[in-house]
């Protein structure tokens, strides 16, 4: 049985989550302001459509993660769940960083997310089944 205190960690990793998600939201009002295209225009700029990528891209990304980092962490282990959630924290940064400067420059980070919700979804699939095995 899970001790509520492990699970702290992956709270942990939940909050960074959403802290990112909601810088990369005020960067696109940033973008909006500097590249002068008003709401509700989401096109116009290139350098200002990067950074609003970059935020759909990441809210796409969460509806993943997030179950996947839960399901894997109770299921599976709290702590590599956090150590596998703050890899995506880090490749989400690296993502972001490199799409700002050019779309061909988000490939690292993309690879480290990709891999990340993998790594995290099939743990998540493989705990869950052999806590159901247990069980019948």
């Amino acid at each position: 049985m899970i001790e509520i205190k492990t699970l702290i960690f992956p709270s942990l990793v939940t909050v960074l989550t959403l802290i990112l998600y909601f810088v990369l939201t005020a960067n696109v009002g940033r973008a909006r302001f500097k590249y002068k295209v008003p709401v509700p225009q989401i096109s116009g700029n290139p350098d200002f459509e990067r950074v609003f990528r970059v935020q759909q891209n990441t809210l796409e990304q969460l509806i993943l993660l997030l179950p996947s980092l839960w399901l894997f962490s109770l299921f599976v282990s709290p702590i590599w769940g956090t150590g596998i959630g703050l890899i995506w924290v880090i490749g989400r940064i690296l993502y972001a960083w490199g799409y700002y400067q050019a779309a061909e420059k988000r490939a690292l980070g993309f690879g480290i997310n990709s891999l990340s919700i993998l790594v995290l979804l099939l743990g998540a699939i493989v705990g869950v089944i052999r806590a159901y095995l247990t069980f019948i």
